[in-house]
């Protein structure tokens, strides 16, 4: 009879494990991602952005700091080529960041921005970003990142700081996968 029992609690205990897994793996993102869109939270700043005249309020100055990192499997040499800028809402600002790939092979990364404070991420509207792209360096290879943003004039009047902030990450392999995909998938259609 006591076998019976453990028997029954194991099989409880290991159904509420994948069970567990499952919500984390399928259903916790999607609901994450819908959460910090509506709510502004996790500083995820928006995609490509289509920049209209807009007036430019030269009365007020806002800071904006930049911060680059690595992901821990990223070896790259990753930094912005300014720490701050000061900016007025509306105008169009342009910066760039450096990346060096000090290895002796090809690498592909990308970059994930994040903002802080949250609430400021509907404000700061990118219009050309190194982060759009995956970034292709050879060996050795260096390049300029370039960056182009728009602090919108509407941005809340309690916030004077902005830190943007771009985790750069080796994508190579993905990458090298993808493509391995597509040329299967054409080799079975020719």
């Amino acid at each position: 009879m006591a076998l019976s029992a453990n028997a029954k609690t194991t099989a409880r205990l290991t159904t509420l494990a994948v069970g567990m897994l499952g919500f984390a793996l399928f259903v916790m993102p999607p609901l994450y991602d819908a959460f910090c869109e509506i709510t502004g939270l996790n500083g995820k700043t928006g995609g490509r952005y289509e920049a209209v005249p807009a007036a430019v309020d030269t009365e007020r100055t806002v800071k904006v700091q930049f911060v680059a990192s690595n992901n821990e499997n990223m070896p790259w040499e990753f930094k912005p080529g300014m720490v701050e800028i000061r900016v007025h809402p509306g105008e169009a600002v342009d910066t760039v960041f450096h990346a060096r790939n000090p290895t002796d092979r090809e690498m592909i990364g990308q970059a994930i921005p994040s903002l802080v404070p949250f609430k400021a991420a509907n404000y700061f509207h990118k219009t050309e970003c190194f982060c759009f792209n995956q970034q292709s360096l050879a060996a050795g290879e260096t390049a300029e990142l370039g960056l182009r943003f728009i602090v919108d004039p509407d941005l809340p009047v309690g916030v004077n700081t902005i830190t943007l902030s771009y985790t750069l990450f080796d994508v190579t392999e993905r990458f090298a996968k993808q493509a391995n995909n597509k040329n299967t998938d054409s080799e079975r259609e020719g």
